[in-house]
């Protein structure tokens, strides 16, 4: 009989409802090596394109062999929604009912964050059923609340989500993080260094091997330019997109050099009148893609740009899903991230790193690559092509399995 895993990750999605993302592609390929998983996850919450409907308090169905589990909750559309704070509260209350509807019991339990309070349902879904369980950490909180948001230390909500991230540390039988250096806090909170391994996020080579291709609508708004930087993914403030359109204003001159926005997001009309004020005819903006065009659209790039704001929090290491497929792209990547000791660019040899929100540095590694011989710029995206290889989900899934059931 093969053994059950349940993942447990209220913001969890599919290709359909959302990106699907690292817990989807993680289970497609534990469902290869003979496992059966259920991810259970939130049917509102605002990273969901589409919402799934239904009327009872869960529902089960079956994508690429994963049974997603999906748990009825009170919609919401803002992420910072007081309903979404509730809903931290309901979700692990909820899934406590779960044993009413899978009848499969679970092997292995792995519960993920950022809100930790989905580990207190965990926890007890475990002790219930006697099985080993795995906390997982995406995004540091409430340190992220503290750190970037301003929130106190001190505040009775943010000491309880610390008391909760605490027992998580302590209370799970293992630790893992896409964040390689997020060991450091944990240590620092009371967690055993030996729990801790790095999982980072990957590339599907199912999906890449699938060699879709990009759309006529996006062809056509693709620009007619020698050298194009690109950025793909979402239009957010963290992205830092002001710094990148800031750095095209400089280089405005070079009228070979076209850059390139492929996405939607919160910040577009803001960046589409910044682009407008400084009358920049070198910014292009393309509507949304399918997940499965991305490496199509990668390959009309000559370098791809990634960036995140200068936030301390990101000292433990980043693990942005674009950055996986930019490596797999092998193209050269501008890395504008000041992320601590992790620093995957120089140390692959994939490209230039600059400061976060540097618009200047940003925009005189942008010209030392167009000046670069061909050659050159050609092996720096071999490098990220090799050095992005064990990261494929496969792998990262293998890794998963050892801790799950072997460590």
């Amino acid at each position: 009989m093969s053994k059950v895993v349940w993942i447990i990750n209220q913001y969890a999605s599919t290709p359909a409802t959302g990106m699907g993302g690292r817990h989807f592609y993680l289970a497609k390929e534990l469902v290869k090596k003979g496992y059966k998983v259920y991810i259970i996850a939130s049917s509102s919450h605002h990273l969901l394109r589409n919402k799934p409907v239904f009327n009872q308090a869960f529902q089960l169905e079956v994508i690429d062999g994963i049974n997603f589990v999906w748990v009825k909750l009170p919609s919401y559309a803002e992420s910072r929604s007081k309903q979404r704070v509730i809903n931290w509260f309901l979700f692990p209350w909820q899934i406590l009912k779960l044993p009413t509807l899978i009848q499969d019991k679970p092997d292995a339990i792995l519960c993920s964050s950022p809100s930790p309070f989905s580990f207190l349902g965990g926890q007890r879904l475990a002790r219930r059923f006697g099985v080993r369980l795995v906390f997982e950490v995406r995004d540091i909180w409430p340190l992220s609340l503290t750190e970037i948001d301003g929130y106190s230390p001190g505040h009775p909500f943010i000491r309880l989500m610390q008391w909760v991230e605490d027992r998580a540390y302590q209370c799970s039988d293992f630790v893992i993080s896409n964040l390689k250096y997020s060991f450091k806090h944990m240590i620092s909170r009371g967690m055993k260094p030996e729990k801790f391994t790095w999982i980072p996020n990957g590339f599907s080579q199912d999906e890449v091997d699938q060699k879709i291709l990009l759309n006529s609508q996006a062809q056509k708004q693709l620009p007619n330019k020698p050298f194009v930087v690109g950025y793909t993914g979402t239009l957010g403030v963290a992205n830092t997109l002001k710094t990148l359109i800031d750095a095209a204003d400089r280089l405005h001159e070079y009228s070979d050099i076209a850059f390139v926005l492929v996405g939607s997001g919160r910040e577009k009309a803001k960046l589409e009148q910044a682009v407008s004020d400084k009358k920049l005819s070198n910014v292009f903006f393309i509507d949304p893609i399918p997940k499965d065009e991305i490496q199509a659209m990668l390959t009309q790039f000559d370098v791809c740009y990634i960036g995140l704001t200068n936030d301390p929090l990101f000292r433990f290491g980043v693990s942005p899903n674009k950055f996986f497929d930019y490596l797999y792209s092998g193209k050269a990547i501008i890395y504008g991230i000041d992320s601590g000791e992790y620093k995957p660019v120089e140390e692959m040899k994939a490209g230039l790193q600059v400061p976060a929100e540097d618009a200047e540095k940003l925009a005189e590694a942008i010209l030392k690559i167009y000046c670069m011989p061909p050659e050159i710029r050609k092996q720096m995206g071999e490098n990220g092509r090799k050095g992005v290889e064990p990261y494929e989900y496969g792998k990262l899934a293998q890794q998963l399995s050892n801790i799950l059931f072997d460590k």
